[in-house]
């Protein structure tokens, strides 16, 4: 099976001394997805949730909706000249009447673990029509539970302990408990694994739902949610302008900078209830980048 972590020996320097010692590095080894034999795209992933990461994919662009769209997911044996296994190939098996990926999702090259939308065909499929609304999902949060979210994801990444080189992507429920959490060396693969793990489960459409991620807030990353019927996106660090368009145009809440109880909410702001009647307007600075202060507009 592929490993999650690789050792390597490493020359340290500290304080003017220098050291031999073994490090950990999270693995990152290429994944080709194909759907019903025929191949579909490489991913570059950390191995581990493999299943999820094909299926979360697919949700993602629009070919797979629930769980009973989902025939099967497996291993291709004999990936390697000497027929051994490397565990790097897995194959979708839709179920009857479920169309195949249209022709446009193919890759022309490789997706590398820091773009989940580098060599579409068509920059026209970007913009995949979702199976549903968040528009109108009842979800309601305070900024006291947003502001519990970071840590309680910090706190359930295992591999991340001896790495510090994985992103994280947690979904939550509206009480803020932990339903599923996935890493890995891609902020994109981590949702999709998380995303296919909520379609595995019958989950999807994840109303009533947070996907909190440890970096920041991308366009793909919306376009994820989404796609998935998740109706909050969270973020520790900036959203792109796409994605604050995206998610607009959605209906969905996107949350950046969630540190400590500071956050900035960019979208459908009704969702996070203030408790308060006065929303300062123009006269409060928050914090857009580290070192950088910007104003407030209402």
């Amino acid at each position: 099976m592929g490993r999650v972590t690789v050792p390597r020996r490493v020359l340290r320097l500290r304080q003017g001394t220098a050291s031999h010692r073994p490090d950990t590095l999270a693995a990152e080894e290429p994944m080709e997805i194909r759907v019903g034999g025929r191949p579909l795209t490489v991913t570059m992933r950390t191995p581990g949730s493999d299943f999820d990461l094909a299926a979360g994919f697919l949700v993602s662009e629009g070919v797979l909706h629930s769980a009973d769209h989902l025939a099967g997911i497996r291993y291709c044996a004999g990936a390697t000249a000497d027929g051994g296994n490397t565990y790097n190939v897995v194959d979708v098996v839709l179920a009857a009447g479920v169309p195949a990926p249209d022709a446009s999702l193919e890759r022309n090259f490789y997706t590398t673990s820091s773009c989940g939308l580098c060599g579409k065909a068509s920059l026209d499929a970007v913009r995949t029509t979702a199976p549903w609304s968040v528009a109108e999902d009842g979800l309601r949060v305070t900024p006291e539970l947003l502001s519990a979210l970071p840590d309680r994801l910090r706190a359930a990444q295992k591999v991340f302990d001896s790495t510090g080189g994985l992103h994280a992507a947690g979904l939550f429920d509206a009480e803020g408990r932990l339903l599923c959490l996935r890493e890995d060396v891609g902020r994109h693969n981590a949702v999709d694994k998380v995303v296919g793990h909520a379609l595995r489960e019958g989950l999807l459409p994840a109303r009533g739902t947070v996907l909190m991620v440890s970096g920041r807030a991308s366009f793909e990353l919306v376009q994820k949610a989404v796609m998935a019927g998740i109706p909050m996106l969270a973020a520790v660090s900036a959203p792109s302008s796409l994605a604050a368009d995206l998610a607009e145009e959605s209906g969905l809440t996107l949350v950046g900078f969630l540190r400590g109880d500071s956050m900035n909410v960019y979208t459908r702001t009704d969702r996070v209830e203030t408790g308060t009647e006065r929303i300062a307007t123009g006269t409060d600075r928050v914090e857009t980048a580290p070192g950088n202060t910007s104003r407030d507009s209402a």
